[in-house]
């Protein structure tokens, strides 16, 4: 039927060895959608292009058409930098084609994905009996979550509240949390924060008093914008005595856990309902992959477990993966984390962490000492936000533009309280802190408009 694969699979393999020794691009060259369709021409055909052309247009055009997540320079958003072992292992993973939804198909694969969940576990601090899988992102994880807080709820009211259901957060909250929201039809009610930014369990009661349907908290374990953890240790403790679900969001931040001189600022999280962590972002793992645990499986499975007839023979006795999120089909995508972690060891994982809020320390010192720029807070974690005094919007964007396009870094504008500042995330451990502050340093003998 497709003929003799052998050579197409040998030259995809090739490709992909290459692409794994070669030093990534640091060009933004993300290209307008026209000029991909001049440049790459018609691809699907009646009778196909063939192999060879259709890996040339790949290489030459489509490939070339990305940002490099991970170049050391890459400081915008969250950048991406997964350790060789880990990509070399997603393709092994894509060439075991493990459906990894039930234990009766993917015993194996959901083992080693159990092994490295455990990992994680441990640093919350959680018991042996907790337990998760992996789904694609924070954004996956954060409505797995929160569709079992709220089925816990409703299961233990027997109905829907007058006023209906709601979730509490700080409006430094993930987007994906009023995503969530928006699925869920339920609710946001936006917490007041402490002057450093943090969400506390002050606060809460009130909140419970006038919404007999708030069934969830959402605190942030580092915000993506301003890498804040809030005050858990406050909030676990409301949490506990309101009756009230906690959900972590620590799909950046999380793994900050590793880190034993932050640690602290998580101090609390022992007592979540469930966390998230996504991998792809700051545990040197390929997208995409993210974490979802919970510290007791029978509520996520009372919520996502499916029913059907051709569903009657899977094996419940095992703990599913696809009884945990909203997810049925699913590859092991947590296999690329699981191989990394078990070839380099979890000593080395914490101390690539340790670097990352190295360098973002050693860059907010320097913004610090420097003439020409201000620094917006002390970093919590590895995210240093700046801004340069007499710089207009346009100003900001002129820079940051030019920075890209000229492959130096891509460092973008965010706002702050109103304003628009400069931000950097460090997730990468070959980002060498001293490159960036000789181009932060250029910023003095920037033209202002």
């Amino acid at each position: 039927m497709w003929g003799d694969e052998i050579d197409i699979a040998a030259r995809v393999l090739s490709w992909a060895t290459d692409r794994l020794t070669r030093q990534p691009d640091p060009h933004s060259t993300a290209q307008r959608a026209d000029i991909l369709r001049l440049e790459a021409g018609t691809t699907i055909t009646g009778d196909g292009i063939g192999a060879e052309s259709a890996l040339d247009v790949f290489d030459r055009v489509l490939a070339p058409a990305t940002r490099a997540q991970a170049d050391p320079l890459n400081l915008a958003y969250i950048p991406n930098a997964p350790t060789q072992a880990a990509i070399a292992f997603d393709i092994a993973a894509s060439a075991a084609n493990v459906f990894a939804g039930y234990w009766e198909s993917g015993a194996g694969a959901i083992h080693a994905e159990n092994e490295a969940l455990g990992w994680i576990r441990e640093l919350l601090g959680w018991p042996t009996t907790a337990g998760g899988t992996f789904v694609a992102g924070g954004t996956s994880g954060n409505l797995s979550a929160l569709h079992a807080a709220r089925t816990h709820a409703w299961n233990r009211l027997g109905e829907r509240p007058q006023g209906g259901w709601a979730i509490a957060c700080a409006a430094s909250a993930h987007s994906s949390i009023r995503s969530a929201a928006r699925v869920l039809d339920v609710d946001v009610i936006e917490l007041p924060t402490s002057n450093d930014g943090r969400l506390t369990g002050q606060g809460l009661a009130d909140a419970l008093a006038a919404r007999p349907g708030l069934f969830a908290v959402v605190a942030s374990a580092g915000s993506t914008n301003a890498g804040i953890v809030d005050d858990l240790a406050s909030l676990s403790k409301a949490c506990v005595e309101l009756d009230i679900w906690l959900h972590v969001d620590g799909a950046y931040g999380g793994a900050a856990l590793a880190a034993p001189s932050v640690r602290h600022l998580f101090s609390g999280i022992e007592n979540a309902n469930s966390f998230i962590v996504d991998p792809h972002k700051w545990l040197f793992a390929p997208y995409d992959s993210c974490a979802l645990l919970y510290r007791d499986t029978q509520l996520a499975k009372n919520a996502h477990s499916q029913t059907a007839h051709y569903l009657d023979n899977v094996d419940r006795e095992q703990t599913n993966p696809s009884d945990l999120a909203i997810q049925l089909s699913r590859r092991a995508r947590g296999l690329p984390f699981w191989f990394s972690l078990a070839t380099h060891g979890t000593k080395k994982y914490s101390t690539a962490v340790e670097i990352s809020l190295t360098n973002a320390r050693q860059v907010a010192d320097y913004i610090n000492g420097s003439n020409h720029l201000s620094l917006v807070a002390e970093p919590m974690l590895s995210i240093v936000l700046f801004e340069v005094p007499g710089w207009s919007d346009d100003d900001y964007q002129a820079w940051s533009s030019t920075q890209s396009q000229n492959g130096r870094i891509l460092c973008i504008p965010t706002k702050w309280e109103g304003r628009t500042v400069l931000r950097l995330a460090f997730v990468n451990p070959r980002t060498d802190a001293t490159t960036v502050t000789q181009i932060l340093d250029e910023i003095a003998d920037w033209p202002v408009h």
